[in-house]
C-alpha cells in the first residue's frame, strides 16, 4: 500500500477535530463520559441497522420499531453500568420497557430471522462492549482512584496508536495482505502497529509509575490485537453490505462504527483482563 499524502493529511485533519471532542469528553467528568458514550453508542447503532437492513434485505419501516427498542434497551444497559443511582434506574426502567416490548415485536413482526439475530446480536457487539468501558471509567473499587481515568483512557489511546502507527508502519514497508475481508491490511503493518503500541504504552507506564509494566504490556496488546480483529469484523459486515464505510461522521475515517470499530472489541477483551486478572 502506496503512502498518499492527502489522504492522510485528510485523515491527519479529521483525526485532530475528533480528538479534541474526544479529549473533552473523556476527561472533563464521569458525566461527559458517560455522554459521549451514550452519543457514540446511538451513532453506532444506527449505521449498524442499515448494515444489517442491506445485509438481510428487511424492510427499513418494519423493522424501525424493533431497531428502537433494541437500542433503548442497549442505552439502558449502558446505564446500569454506570454505578450512578439516578442513571441506573433510568437504565433499569429502559431496559425493562425494552425487553418487554422487544419480545412482542420479535415474536410479531414478519422479519427476516437473520435480520432479528444480528440486532440481537447488535446488544453484545454495540451496548454490552460500551457498557463495560463506562464501568470502567465510574468503578470506584481500584487500588487508586486515577486508575478510573487512567485504565479506560490507556484503551482508547491504545487503540489509536496501534490504528495509526499499523497505517504508517503498512504504507511504508507493507507487502503480505493480512486478510482478503481488509486487502489494505498488510501484516508488516498489523505487527508494527501492535509492537509500537505496546512500546508507547510501556514506556508511558514507566515514566509514570501509575501502573504496573507488566499489566501496561499486556493491556496494550491485548487492546491492540483484539481491536484489530474488531476492525476485520466491521470491515466483513460492510463487505457484506456492499458498503465502503459504516458512515460519514469523520473525513477520511468514515462513520461512528469505522471510528469504533476496534474499540468495540478491545474494550470487552481489556475489561476481561482488569477484572479477572488485575
Amino acid at each position: 500500500m502506496a503512502f498518499n499524502k492527502e489522504v492522510f493529511r485528510t485523515r491527519a485533519l479529521s483525526a485532530i477535530v475528533f480528538v479534541v471532542i474526544m479529549a473533552v469528553g473523556l476527561l472533563w467528568s464521569e458525566l461527559s463520559f458517560i455522554l459521549l458514550f451514550a452519543v457514540v453508542h446511538v451513532g453506532c447503532w444506527f449505521e449498524y441497522q442499515k448494515l444489517v437492513l442491506a445485509i438481510t434485505h428487511a424492510d427499513k419501516k418494519t423493522s424501525a420499531s424493533l431497531f428502537a427498542m433494541l437500542m433503548l434497551g442497549g442505552l439502558g444497559l449502558l446505564l446500569l453500568f454506570t454505578r450512578q443511582s439516578t442513571l441506573m434506574d433510568f437504565g433499569k426502567g429502559m431496559l425493562s420497557t425494552s425487553i418487554v416490548v422487544s419480545t412482542y415485536l420479535l415474536i410479531t413482526k414478519r422479519l427476516p430471522k437473520d435480520y432479528k439475530l444480528g440486532m440481537l446480536a447488535g446488544l453484545l457487539y454495540l451496548s454490552l462492549s460500551l457498557a463495560l468501558l463506562v464501568n470502567m471509567r465510574t468503578q470506584d473499587s481500584y487500588p487508586d482512584f486515577w486508575w478510573s481515568l487512567y485504565l479506560p483512557l490507556l484503551i482508547i489511546v491504545n487503540n489509536w496508536i496501534n490504528d495509526t502507527m499499523a497505517y504508517i508502519v503498512g504504507s511504508f514497508i507493507g507487502k503480505t495482505p493480512f486478510s482478503p475481508i481488509s486487502p489494505k491490511k498488510t501484516w508488516e503493518g498489523t505487527i508494527g502497529g501492535v509492537i509500537l503500541a505496546v512500546i508507547t504504552i510501556t514506556l508511558v507506564a514507566h515514566f509514570t509509575g501509575w501502573l504496573p509494566l507488566h499489566h501496561a504490556a499486556a493491556l496494550s496488546a491485548i487492546g491492540a490485537i483484539s481491536g484489530t480483529y474488531g476492525d476485520l469484523f466491521e470491515s466483513k459486515l460492510k463487505r457484506m453490505a456492499g458498503v465502503k464505510d459504516s458512515g460519514t461522521m469523520m473525513p477520511g475515517h468514515g462513520g461512528f462504527l469505522d471510528r469504533f470499530d476496534s474499540l468495540l472489541f478491545s474494550a470487552t477483551a481489556c475489561a476481561v483482563y482488569v477484572w479477572g486478572v488485575m
